[in-house]
This record gives C-alpha cells, structure tokens and sequence, in this order.
C-alpha cells in the first residue's frame, strides 16, 4: 500500500467515562469508532479531489503531497475524475461552520410555527433531534472506515453512495448508489427550492408598497444567484457558510431580543395540551428538516485537513445548535402565541421587520452554494463516471449547474408554501437521509462489532425514521393539495 498517510491525533475534548446509560453512550465521543486514534490512517479523499494534490504549509516549512486513496474493497471502483473542483483542504473551523450552516439554517423560522402545533412535545423533539442526527452523523462516518489485518482504520470509502454500494453489493453492485444518489439530489434541490421560496417571501414582506408578486420576487433573487454556476471548490462554499453564519447569530439576536422586551406577555398557558395529529406530524418533519446535515458529511470530513476532530466538531455545532433552536422557538411561541405565522418574522413590528427580513434575505442567498454545489458535483460525477471526455469538460460543468438553478426556479415558482414543502422535504428525504440509511448501513456493515446497546440504538433510530417518514410524507402532500 502506498501513499499512506498516518497522522497522529491530538484529542481536543477529555472522553466521557463509560456509561450504562444509551443517550450518553450516544453523545460519547468515542462511542462509534472505538479504536485508538494514534492508529488511525487516513486516506483522505473524495469525489471532490480525486485527481489532484495541494501544497500544505506546516510549521518547518512547505510540505508537497499528493492526495491519495486507500481502496481495499476489490469491487470499488473510483469515480470519474471531476477536472473542475479543486482540492482545497479546510479546517475543523471550517467544517463547523458548513455544518452550522445547514442544521442552524433558514428553517428555524419555522419552529415557532411547529411548536404551535406540537406544543410541548416539541420542545422534546428538538432535543431528541438534535442527539439524534449527532448520533447518525458519527455512524454514517464510521462506515467509511474499516480495520486491516493489524487492526488499523482505513478510510476504504469516500461517499454516500460508496456506503450504501457496499451494503447492497450482493443484491446489486449499484443499486444502493443510485438510491442514495437520488435521494440525496431530491432533498439537495428540495432545500435550494425552500431558499428560494422563502426568499420571495420576505422580499414580499419587505416591500409591501411595491406592487410585486411574491413569485416575481423569487425570480429577482434568482438572478442574484447566477454566480454560483462558477463556484468550484468547497473552500469558497465554506467562507460563504461562515458569512451566512454570522448573519444568522445577528438575526437571532435581534428577535430574540425584542421577544425579552415582551416578556411582560408570556404564558405558558399558551402551549397547546391537545394537538392535531396531522399538524404534529408536519411539525416533526419541520424539526427534523432543521438538523438534517448528513447529506455532506463524507465530503466535508474527506476534505478536512484534521478527520480525527470530526467527531468533537460534530458534537459542539449540534449542542450549540440545540441551545439555540430551543430558546429561540420557546421566546418566539411565548411572545406571539396563536398568532405564530409560519415564518416568525412576519410577526415582527414594521420597524424591525424590514431590516430582519433583508438580513434573512442574505442568509438565504448565502445559504443557497452549499446544497446547491453538492446537488452538481453527484449529478456531475454521475454523469461523467464514463470515458467521454465531452462530459468531463468544464462547459459541460457549467451547463450542468446551470440546468439546477433554472429547476429550482421553476419549482420555486409552482410550490410557494413554505412550512408544508420544508415538512414534506423532511418527512421523506430528511428522514431517509438523516435516520433511516445511516442506521440501516451502520448495522449492515458493523453488526458483527457492535454491542447489544448499539443495535438496540440503530434499529429505535430506524423505526423512528420510517414512521416519521411515512405519517409526514401523508400529511405533508394532504396539507399541499389543500392549499
């Protein structure tokens, strides 16, 4: 085995001692790869930067390597070369915040909403959705790694669908790809989709003297995202994650802010005892629709220079977005109560409004390179896996994200009910994506080395999942038809 490199991994937080109890061993940050990470070889690689090698600057000077992979399954088969993306390795930094970027979102304006129709059962379920997708987070990773004969980890995938190709081998070398690759593109536009639905709505809102329709207000945000068809490296991606990030933390402190200044309305008696099922299950897809991340992982810990602080990453994004979410929904419901609208800052005074709804505006616009870079780069690869060198030039690239941004418009167009598309988005693909493959890979692939508790977690995760899947998805499409 050549070019393989072995980094020796400094751990950042103190490991949590073992524990009975399921939750902690969830949350633990060595509960899904044990093995000492003194050990650990990285082969650190994905479909990203498959065919190319970079200059890192260590402390003693420039190093040059050469990026390369450690294949040990014999039936893997590397995609084609992407001639256009660029290797450009970022920082644990820099993963938290694409992470933050896509669980503390755009859709958190839609869990006050939620809680209106969960009432305190929805103060649970972002809780439990929070260690849950942290949960599946580190599983899903953990299938990318397998031990060699002297009992080192080894980096043997590198995506998604390289997952799920190795569990359905038997049944269908590439059935198990193309599901995943599906889905993954379906809750990729479907998020690009939302971004842009609720970028018209607040233009609208904004402007509401200018006799404009809101759809026409998503086609002129649609033009301020043209430049995203010449985005080609994930580094860019996640310097506009860190901006949007940053304007997220302003919002929430503005309205947050105001809420307190209300504080003299509060009631708990404003939460809901009874509650409509079919509303409750919308709302479960718009809580787990507001975590899910997934869906980047395998890139965005390939392409982190520091794979071993992936975990300890993924812990802090989600707690930090747990604390956050929770107080934000809880001082939005208890300031506004039954009149909650879907998207909370439509409930804001005319003086804070405008200037929230632009900073939203922002958000959303910054929001939109991430799922809508994933979403070309699987279809990309897709196409140009063969030998046609047509497909693999960078007009082709172009032609290809240029062909998403006009679906996402178009589907924008006919589709502009925010909470119900975000709850159907969330009830199929975000459920599949977020519960039900990373468990059902996780116990295909590790069943043999887990513990009865870990099963026991992946198989509650899975039913979880499918049920909310199901009921969501019901409920989801009755609520649109209705409309």
């Amino acid at each position: 085995l050549k070019n393989i490199f072995k980094v020796l991994l400094t751990s950042v937080d103190t490991k949590i001692q073992e524990t009975p109890s399921l939750f902690l061993g969830m949350m633990r940050w060595d509960s899904c790869l044990d093995t000492d990470e003194e050990h650990v070889n990285f082969a650190r690689r994905d479909e990203l930067n498959r065919t190319h090698s970079e200059e890192r600057e260590e402390a003693d000077g420039p190093l040059n390597f050469e990026l390369d992979v450690c294949h040990q399954d014999p039936e893997y088969k590397s995609p084609a070369p992407l001639p256009h993306a660029q290797i450009k390795l970022i920082t644990s930094w820099e993963a938290g915040w694409n992470v933050t970027n896509a669980i503390q979102g755009i859709f958190v304006l839609g869990l006050p909403y939620a809680l209106l129709h969960s009432g305190y059962s929805g103060l649970f379920l972002i809780i439990l959705a929070a260690a849950l997708c942290c949960y599946t987070g580190k599983i899903l990773i953990a299938c990318l790694y397998e031990e060699n004969e002297d009992g080192q980890l080894i980096r043997v995938r590198d995506t998604y669908e390289d997952i799920a190709n190795a569990c359905c081998k038997k049944l269908s070398p590439k059935l198990g790809g193309i599901v995943v690759n599906v889905t993954q593109v379906m809750e990729l536009i479907m998020t690009c989709i939302l971004y842009l639905v609720v970028s018209g709505n607040l233009l609208l809102h904004s402007f509401p003297y200018v006799l404009v329709t809101e759809k026409t207000w998503s086609v002129i945000a649609f033009v301020t995202l043209l430049p995203c068809v010449f985005i080609n490296t994930l580094k860019i991606v996640s310097k506009l994650s860190q901006l949007c990030s940053l304007v997220h933390f302003f919002i929430i402190l503005v309205v947050m802010t105001y809420c307190l200044t209300q504080i003299h309305q509060w009631s708990w008696a404003k939460f809901r005892l009874s509650i409509e099922f079919e509303d409750f299950l919308v709302s479960v897809g718009v809580i787990i629709f507001s975590y899910t991340s997934q869906i980047f992982l395998p890139t965005l810990e390939g392409n982190m220079k520091n794979p071993g602080e992936f975990r300890c990453m993924l812990n802090w994004t989600h707690f930090f977005a747990c604390v956050l979410k929770t107080t934000f929904a809880l001082t939005s419901f208890l300031t506004w109560g039954e009149e909650t609208k879907e998207v909370i800052t439509d409930n804001l005074p005319s003086f804070l409004q405008t200037l929230v709804n632009l900073c939203l505006l922002t958000k959303a616009l910054l929001s939109y390179p991430l799922p809508f870079f994933a979403a070309t780069e699987i279809v990309y690869t897709c196409i140009s896996r063969g030998n046609h060198s047509n497909y693999r030039s960078p007009l082709f690239a172009l032609g290809v994200r240029g062909s998403f941004l006009l679906i996402t418009l178009l589907m924008a167009m006919f589709i502009p009910h925010f909470a119900l598309l975000m709850g159907l988005t969330g009830s199929v693909t975000g459920a599949a994506m977020t519960f039900l493959l990373p468990s059902l890979f996780h116990l295909k692939l590790k069943w043999k080395k887990l513990s009865f508790l870990e099963k026991c977690a992946d198989i509650s995760v899975f039913v979880l999942g499918f049920l909310c899947s199901l009921a969501g998805m019901v409920c989801s499409v009755k609520g649109l038809t209705n409309q």
